[in-house]
Parts: C-alpha cells; sequence; structure tokens
C-alpha cells in the first residue's frame, strides 16, 4: 500500500462510504460541497493505491449461519502460510498474525454444522504446524467495524443526508439462489461494481438484479463494508482483547465498551474468555492509557488478555484483489 496522506476532502470521502459504501458520487459531491469528478478522482486515487476500497457485505445471522472467533496458535515457521489460506477461505473475515507471529485470530460464518465441523474439528487440527485451536461461538455484538467513529468526519446534519433506509427485521432466514451467489461473490470483490457488470455475470436483468440487491440489503441479509486500515486514519496499533468478565455484568460491559471511540468491534462469545473485541489506537502509550484508563474502571472484567496485531491478511470481502478502480 502506498503511503497517502488524506486531506480533508479525502476524509469527508472515507467517511461518506463508511455510511453507505453505495453512495452516489454525485450525492457524495453534494455532501462535501466538491465536485463530482473531484470526488470520483479521489476514491479510483485511494483505491488504487490500497488504501481503501468498498466491498458487499453478507450477514450470515440473517442467512442462519453461526459465526465464531477462532484463536490458532502455530509454529513460528508456518503461521503466515496457515493465516493465507484462512485468508483465501470465502467464509472468513479479519484475519490477523497477532503477537509474536505464533497466534493467528480471524472470523469464521458456518452456513451448516457439517460445514463447521469440517474446519474446526477436521482440517485445522489435522494441520500439522497447529498446535493449538480454540472457537468462540459469537453470541450478541454490541461494537461493529463499520460504525467505528475513528472515521467519522462529516457533521451530523451531512451523515443524516447520507445513511440509507434503516433494515427491517428478519423474521426467519432468507433464502439465496444461483443468481445472487454470483452477484454476492462480485460484489465482495467489489461493492461498487456497476448494475450492467454484475446482471452480465448473473446472467439478468440491470433492473432486476437492482431491485434484488435492494430487498437484500432492506432485508439485513447484504450491507456495504469499507475495507480500510485504521493506519490510514491515523490509528496503526491494532489490538485484539480477549476478556473474562463476571457473568451477571457481561452485558453491561459489552455495552460500555461499544461507546470508547478505540473499540471497532466488541462481542459476547462462549469460552474462558466470554467477551472479545477489537481496538484501534494511535500507538503504544495510547493502547497503555485505554487498558489502564478505560477498561480498568469496569468493575466486572476479571482478566484481559490483550494480543497486538503485527499483520492483517484480510480484514472483510475477499483477500487478494488488485485494485482497479
Amino acid at each position: 500500500m502506498e503511503t497517502v496522506t488524506l486531506d480533508a476532502v479525502d476524509r469527508g470521502l472515507v467517511h461518506a462510504l463508511q455510511i453507505d459504501g453505495r453512495a452516489s458520487f454525485r450525492t457524495v459531491a453534494e455532501v462535501l460541497g466538491v465536485s463530482e469528478n473531484t470526488v470520483a478522482r479521489r476514491y479510483r486515487r485511494l483505491r488504487s493505491a490500497g488504501v481503501l476500497r468498498v466491498v458487499g457485505v453478507v450477514n450470515g445471522v440473517a442467512l442462519g449461519h453461526s459465526s465464531w472467533a477462532l484463536r490458532l496458535q502455530c509454529t513460528p515457521d508456518a503461521a503466515g502460510a496457515v493465516a493465507a489460506a484462512l485468508a483465501a477461505r470465502p467464509d472468513t473475515s479479519y484475519v490477523h498474525l497477532l503477537s509474536g507471529g505464533t497466534e493467528i485470530s480471524c472470523n469464521v460464518q458456518s452456513p451448516s454444522a457439517a460445514e463447521r465441523d469440517a474446519l474446526l474439528l477436521h482440517k485445522l487440527p489435522r494441520t500439522s504446524r497447529v498446535t493449538a485451536v480454540s472457537a468462540h461461538l459469537l453470541l450478541r455484538a454490541t461494537a461493529l467495524p463499520a460504525a467505528w467513529p475513528g472515521a467519522a468526519w462529516l457533521s451530523e446534519e451531512q451523515a443524516g443526508r447520507l445513511r440509507p433506509a434503516p433494515v427491517a427485521a428478519v423474521a426467519e432466514p432468507v433464502a439465496l439462489d444461483g443468481q445472487d451467489r454470483v452477484v454476492l461473490e462480485l460484489l465482495a470483490r467489489d461493492g461498487r461494481a456497476g448494475y450492467r457488470e454484475l446482471a452480465a455475470a448473473a446472467g439478468s436483468a440491470d433492473s432486476t438484479v437492482k431491485r434484488r440487491l435492494d430487498a437484500l440489503r432492506r432485508s439485513g441479509v447484504l450491507g456495504y463494508a469499507l475495507d480500510l486500515s485504521p493506519a490510514a486514519l491515523g490509528f496503526p496499533t491494532e489490538a485484539r482483547l480477549w476478556m473474562s468478565v463476571r457473568p451477571s455484568g457481561l452485558l453491561q460491559v459489552a455495552q460500555a465498551m461499544a461507546e470508547h471511540p478505540e473499540v471497532c468491534f466488541a462481542a459476547l462469545c462462549t469460552g474462558p474468555s466470554n467477551l472479545v473485541a477489537a481496538v484501534n489506537c494511535r500507538d503504544a502509550e495510547d493502547l497503555c492509557r485505554y487498558l489502564t484508563e478505560r477498561v480498568a474502571t469496569l468493575d466486572a472484567v476479571r482478566s484481559v488478555e490483550t494480543a497486538p496485531v503485527i499483520r492483517t491478511l484480510k480484514r472483510t470481502g475477499t483477500a487478494g484483489i488488485p485494485a482497479s478502480r
């Protein structure tokens, strides 16, 4: 990734795309008070430099999938290769090398018990250089990367002009057909792909694809996320926190952490650590202050294990896609 300094227009564009990754350049330009050509040029520059991209993200919960946080311990010579293999899978996100480079963390969405068991009980344990695997079922998220305040730049009035319609509650899992899966796979590579391109791949009409994607978005199955390193916004120090919290105070702690500007992800989970969180800080001292001044004041927290991120192989969408748009 090139070193790119973001100015006010760039930061406004980043925030706009965090709010709505499919917002038209015309709409974003009107909100920012610049020309449409300027917004399009800035987006292409940032994307070609590898700073950001918009990706389509499927909400597995709305499809009846289960979400897991995995921790893997590997031999020092194998962690990079194992992490890369995990990042290449379509069911993984947020694949990180942690600590001394021998631990991997990632999130997995499992469509079925059979696919979950194939990965957790058969494939990973039989990988000779994986020395330990722990899997934590994610029960409820209180903070998600799409709402991380570190990307905020626009005023509330500007942000309000960009927010899409709220999603509807899904009474039962939504079923996807073959055309849906083709389109969603393309959006995982480029969330701003045009309807003509998507329709050609699905063998359908532009208008049909647009109606279907609008319906999937309203139902909460499809969302658009900004694939962006926090370092580009001045937060190069990332860490995963594995926390043991008194059960009677678990939800209260999770909700309190969701209000912390450092936290981009927090979720209740199963296992000895019953709360997992991801934090973005400006430097090691900032992380220290967060742990000693914010987390330390949460009385129900019994223990915290902090694992700094040393390399990220995948955030969301599809890994390893060359920047072109």
